[in-house]
C-alpha cells in the first residue's frame, strides 16, 4: 500500500480567489500546494479589462504569505461588448491566459456575462488568431431546461457549433460534470480540453440530500448522477491529455451558504491536491495523478512543467469546522470529517527530472 506519494508540483487550472480580506484568507491554502492557478475573473464588478486584471494580479501577489512561490495566471470576463482590441491588449500583456465565458445568469456573479455567443464571433476569431484560450462555463440558462440537463444542452446548441465555427480557437470546457461532456471532449477537434473538479470525482447528486439539504455541497454545475461521476473518474485516470485538474474551489461566507437562497460553490483549496489523491487511489490509479495534476494543463497552455515536487502522506487528519474569512467564517468541504491524505509541508524541492 502506498503511504507516500511524491509528484511534480501541480497547478490549479480553475480557481476562485475573491478579493480583499477573503483573498488573504484563502490564498495561503492554494499557494502551499499549487505553483500556478488560472484565476477566475468573476469579481463584483468583474475583471473585464486587461488593466483590471493587472491590478487584481498585483493584489494577489501582495497577499501571498512571506516566502510563498505562486504565480496567478489571469483571465478576462467576457461580456457582449468585449472587443478584439481588448483581446490584443490581453495577449500583449503577458499576464492574461484566457477569457472566461459565463452565460449570463449561469452561476455566481455571472449577471454581466454573455447573452448571445454569436455577438462575439469577431472577438473569438481574434482570440484564435493570437492564441488566447476560451474558458467556458458550459450550461444554458433557459428556465425551461432542467438543471441536470443544462450541460448537455449547452454542448448541443452552443459549444459544438462554436468549436466548428472557430476551428483554431483553443477551448477549455470547465468543470465538466456528465458522461456526455466526457464523450464530447474525447471526440472533439484538436484544441479542446476540459477541467475536472474533485467534487465531481468524489460526489454524486444524492450527496446533496444525504440526511437533509447539504448547502456546502451545492455548486454549479450541480452534482450529477453516479454514472456521470464514474465517467468523470474514468476520464481523469485515463492519461488522456485533454483532461486535467481544476478545483473550481469557490469560497463563500457561511451565512451566504446557509441561507434561504444559498450561493453555489464548494471550498476545497484547503485540501486541493489531497482530495484528488483520494479519488485516484479509489480508482487504483495513483501513479497517474501526476500527469493529470502537473503535466496536461501546463502542456495545453504552452507553459513549462514545474520543476519542484511535493509529497503527500497517507496520514488521516480532520478538516476544521471553519476558517476565518474576513469578518465571517468559511466552511470547507469535509468540515469536521477525516481526509486520508495530507501535504507534507517540508518536502517541496526541485524535481531535477
Amino acid at each position: 500500500m502506498t503511504t507516500r506519494l511524491t509528484l511534480r508540483r501541480p497547478d490549479d487550472w480553475h480557481l476562485h480567489l475573491r478579493d480583499g480580506a477573503a483573498l488573504a484568507a484563502v490564498l495561503p491554502h492554494t499557494a502551499a500546494r499549487f505553483a500556478r492557478a488560472i484565476v477566475m475573473p468573476n469579481l463584483k464588478p468583474p475583471v473585464t479589462l486587461t488593466a483590471q486584471a493587472a491590478a487584481y494580479r498585483a493584489r494577489i501577489l501582495a497577499a501571498l504569505p512571506a516566502g510563498a512561490r505562486f504565480e496567478p495566471l489571469m483571465t478576462l470576463y467576457l461580456t457582449d461588448g468585449t472587443s478584439p482590441a481588448e483581446i490584443g491588449r490581453a495577449k500583449a500583456s503577458g499576464i492574461v491566459f484566457g477569457c472566461k465565458l459565463y452565460p449570463a445568469g449561469a452561476t455566481t456573479h455571472s449577471d454581466a456575462g454573455v447573452t448571445d455567443i454569436r455577438r462575439l464571433d469577431e472577438t473569438l476569431a481574434h482570440m484564435a488568431e493570437v492564441g488566447l484560450p476560451l474558458q467556458v462555463h458550459g450550461e444554458v440558462t433557459s428556465a425551461d431546461v432542467d438543471v441536470f440537463d443544462r450541460e448537455a444542452r449547452f454542448i448541443e446548441t452552443i459549444l459544438a457549433p462554436l468549436a466548428e465555427r472557430v476551428p483554431r480557437l483553443r477551448i477549455v470546457f470547465e468543470h465538466i460534470t456528465t458522461s456526455v461532456a466526457v464523450q464530447f471532449v474525447r471526440g472533439a477537434r484538436e484544441g479542446v480540453a476540459a477541467t475536472i473538479t474533485p467534487q465531481h470525482l468524489l460526489l454524486a447528486r444524492n450527496a446533496l440530500l444525504a440526511g437533509g439539504i447539504r448547502p456546502h455541497l451545492y455548486c454549479l454545475p450541480i452534482l450529477k448522477t453516479e454514472s456521470d461521476r464514474r465517467a468523470l473518474v474514468e476520464a481523469a485516470v485515463s492519461a488522456n491529455p485533454r483532461f486535467f485538474l481544476g478545483t473550481d474551489s469557490a469560497p463563500h461566507a457561511r451565512h451566504t451558504k446557509e441561507s434561504p437562497c444559498g450561493c453555489a460553490g464548494i471550498y476545497s483549496a484547503h485540501a486541493g491536491i489531497e482530495l484528488y489523491a483520494e479519488a485516484f487511489e479509489a480508482a487504483g490509479a495513483l501513479p497517474r495523478l501526476e500527469a493529470f495534476a502537473a503535466h496536461f494543463g501546463a502542456d495545453f497552455y504552452g507553459l513549462p512543467r514545474n520543476t519542484e515536487t511535493i509529497t503527500l502522506v497517507k496520514a488521516p487528519w480532520t478538516a476544521p469546522p471553519g476558517y476565518p474569512f474576513g469578518e465571517d467564517t468559511l466552511v470547507p468541504w469535509r468540515a469536521g470529517e477525516t481526509l486520508a491524505w495530507q501535504l507534507d509541508t517540508g518536502t517541496t524541492r526541485d524535481a531535477a527530472r
